[in-house]
């Protein structure tokens, strides 16, 4: 019988975005017990926890209190719009709408490259 592959240890990024910041910053991440305590402290401070694993990766690889890379702004941009959008449902008591798919909202350099030779 075949042995379950191990699962992979849970990662998480927090963000935070003060009016006025050219960009977000990245001010906590983590994987295994520490991202379950940046989840867990998130939802305990009523944020909305939003899991996309490959915004998450690529996140994962930005410095601590360094803001986010350009090629992520529309992804983070439309997870923003997200969240006020839920604010503003919970004030009208009404239904909280759909999350964005952000993986759609990354740009890939790649494929940017392979868009142009493509058009061309």
């Amino acid at each position: 019988m075949a042995e379950p592959l191990p699962k992979r240890p849970q990662s998480a990024v927090a963000l935070a975005y003060n009016n006025g910041d050219p960009a977000p910053k990245v001010v906590a991440k983590g994987k295994g017990l520490i991202a379950a305590q940046i989840i867990e402290r998130a939802k305990d401070a009523g944020v909305f926890v939003h899991e996309s694993k490959e915004l998450v990766a690529l996140l994962m690889g930005v410095d601590l209190d360094r803001q986010i890379p350009p090629g992520l702004y529309r992804a983070i941009a439309e997870l923003l719009a997200w969240l006020y959008h839920i604010e503003a449902a919970q004030a009208a008591g009404g239904p909280l709408p759909a999350p964005p798919d952000a993986a759609l909202f990354i740009d890939r350099p790649q494929e940017a490259a392979d868009k142009d030779a493509i058009n061309q």
